[in-house]
């Protein structure tokens, strides 16, 4: 089993920025993706963004298109999520995920094997 670890979270003013990591350990590291996920109080946790490791595909979700961007550094086993010109919605507790077997499905929470922790994102008007 893999584990993640996230960071970088914290608090922010609107339209500022935060990078989050996700840094992962254990096994033998070559996940078929991985994916960003965030959760609000009282709501369900929601699709963010999604990278293929193999070629860096990326997928997001429409409210952060443009805002957000999803990279990895493979060397070091890390995933990133680089939030710009962020918004009061945006705060959640942030978590990583991996999945390690091909599927179409990314945007699913349930299909993914390991999870990070969780970061707090807090975005102040």
């Amino acid at each position: 089993q893999v584990q993640l670890v996230e960071s970088g979270g914290g608090l922010v003013q609107a339209g500022g920025s935060l990078r989050l990591s996700c840094a992962a350990s254990g096994r033998t590291f070559s996940p078929y993706a991985m994916g960003w996920f965030r959760q609000a109080p009282g709501k369900e946790r929601e699709f963010v963004g999604a990278i293929l490791w193999s070629d860096d595909r990326t997928y997001y979700t429409d409210s952060v298109k443009g805002r957000f961007t999803i990279s990895r550094d493979s060397a070091k086993n890390t995933l990133y999520l680089q939030m710009n010109s962020l918004k009061p919605e945006d705060t959640a507790v942030y978590y990583c995920a991996a999945r390690n077997t091909p599927t179409g499905l990314l945007r699913l929470a349930r299909i993914y094997d390991d999870w990070g922790q969780g970061t707090q994102v807090t975005v102040s008007s």
